[in-house]
């Protein structure tokens, strides 16, 4: 809303937040590999903690490295939704904004009763497009610590057992169709969703 409402300097904010989204998700893996580092990381050094027994392991310890992949795929995915959230704000008709604001509405009650309802199909979009990048994700955590110790995700036990040293094809195909099928959960939903609306 912020990135919409013409502030000085939007266009320049709008590309530092979709810049991320030119890099690989390999590269990414590398910059929060030195963000994350237990020794020289920028958040350990920021912390004080960078060189002791208090700098926190973020990739080693498994109770808070998934959730440090989950940041950097974020902050690798957020422009890309920033995007797609613009243009779906773009296609809010103006006249339910002053109709709110006539009828005393602040701008949070507008937001959240007026605007987000009517970017219904912009957010389930946005949710079938961000469960899928959730479910292909593997460079990011294969980066950061070849997928173990935690970061055990299906795309990773698919490759680990189809072409890993531990080639088990019947378990990787298993995984693989696990894969496929809560893939298509959110793409099977999107398109009756769009197929209802057109009827």
């Amino acid at each position: 809303m912020l990135l919409d409402s013409k502030i000085r300097g939007s266009r320049v904010y709008q590309t530092v937040f979709f810049m991320p989204v030119m890099l690989s998700l390999a590269l990414i893996g590398i910059i929060w590999q030195l963000m994350y580092s237990q020794d020289d990381g920028l958040i350990n050094n920021v912390l004080g903690t960078a060189n002791t027994n208090a700098a926190i392991d973020w990739f080693g310890n498994s109770n808070v490295n998934l959730w440090a992949a989950l940041i950097a795929a974020t902050w690798r995915h957020a422009g890309y939704i920033m995007v797609l959230y613009l243009a779906g704000l773009k296609g809010v008709d103006p006249s339910i904004k002053e109709a709110a604001s006539l009828d005393g509405a602040n701008g949070r009650q507008t937001f959240f009763r007026v605007v987000f309802p009517a970017m219904a199909a912009t957010n389930v979009i946005i949710v079938v497009i961000t469960v899928i990048e959730s479910l292909r994700a593997f460079d990011i955590v294969y980066v950061i610590n070849h997928g173990t110790n935690g970061l055990e995700l299906l795309s990773v036990l698919v490759v680990q057992y189809l072409v890993g040293e531990t080639q088990v094809i019947g378990i990787g195909s298993a995984f693989a169709v696990v894969l496929l099928v809560i893939s298509l959960v959110p793409i099977v939903i999107y398109l009756s969703r769009t197929f209802r609306t057109k009827e």
